[in-house]
């Protein structure tokens, strides 16, 4: 029996992770992409949402629907998992109804969980520590830019949060320099960084950590930031006195290339960590990234949940 492979942070997908970007832009860019190849077909992929969601829901829905699977959303009070049934016995009861799970949870270890009891493969739709779609979205935007991405140095400014983890982790896997700007007190994982520092040894990304917006901002070509008070921390209101002077503006962006990219995950707290005259400007490129959720995930799906017509696309091109 072959071994389920599952993604649970964007390092999962190891050496096969440019390949993937590579195959989404081709097949975002393909014209009979919505008529010829249907990777998907008979296949059923089960969406659990604990958080609410615009952009995971919509792009994994609309993205498993043109690859000719069957999306069937299933919303916290949908399922019994984490109330009358474990999540482990979840896991393996959905693995004999379907051929591919995703979560959106609250706690890194509930998506653990599940994917070591399912049998099918396990997508992390964002967790606290990971989110690995974005990631591939993220760099996928940016390959769509520089497909090479030789000269690329991606600037974080904001909360060292999950949606930086999986950032760095890409970034060193590709070799993309990455500097994230963060408050004292709201560094990153120091076990995730250690991940991304051991790639980039082998792939000579350098990746640097500080507390200045602005040396993190010099010479980038990429300025990206984040809500600075996540889903789930809205009682934690004294935390946004720590980000003052992290805001992206146009004072700030200056420092960056004059053709510089801004990035955001979105949603956007307009004038809170980036300002309308930024996130507005011809630099953005806010909405090619939430689009690129969907083929990047649609990519990704492919690849873990079958394989063989993964491979059979690629050899076309």
């Amino acid at each position: 029996m072959t071994e389920v492979q599952h993604l649970l942070a964007i390092d999962d997908l190891g050496d096969d992770f440019r390949d993937i970007l590579q195959w989404a832009i081709q097949f975002k860019q393909d014209p009979d992409t919505d008529y010829d190849f249907k990777p998907l077909d008979e296949l059923s992929i089960g969406c659990i949402y604990e958080k609410p969601s615009t952009r995971t829901r919509v792009s994994f829905e609309v993205g498993i629907h043109k690859l000719g699977g069957q999306p069937l959303t299933l919303l916290k009070g949908d399922i019994q998992m984490g109330k009358s049934e474990s999540i482990a016995d979840t896991g393996a009861v959905l693995s004999r109804f379907l051929d591919g799970i995703t979560y959106r949870c609250f706690g890194h270890d509930m998506v653990t969980t599940l994917s070591e009891s399912a049998t099918v493969p396990v997508i992390n739709a964002l967790s606290d520590k990971h989110h690995p779609c974005q990631a591939a979205a993220d760099l996928m935007t940016i390959m769509e830019r520089n497909p090479s991405l030789e000269g690329e140095r991606v600037a974080w400014v904001g909360d060292g949060n999950n949606v930086l983890h999986d950032l760095m982790l890409a970034c060193a896997m590709l070799g993309v320099d990455c500097v994230w700007a963060v408050p004292k007190g709201y560094e990153p994982d120091t076990d995730v960084v250690d991940r991304a520092r051991e790639i980039a040894k082998g792939t000579g990304a350098e990746l640097v950590e500080t507390n200045s917006p602005r040396e993190a901002c010099d010479n980038a070509s990429i300025i990206y930031t984040d809500v600075f008070i996540s889903m789930g921390e809205e009682h934690l209101s004294e935390k946004m006195s720590a980000f003052d002077g992290f805001q992206v503006n146009e004072d700030l962006v200056v420092h960056a290339k004059s053709d510089y990219g801004f990035m955001h995950c979105l949603p956007a707290h307009r004038g809170e960590e980036v300002t309308d005259a930024v996130i507005d400007s011809e630099n953005s490129i806010v909405f090619d990234q939430a689009e690129n959720r969907m083929w990047a995930q649609m990519a990704i799906l492919t690849f873990l949940c079958n394989p063989a017509a993964y491979e059979a696309y690629r050899e076309l091109y």
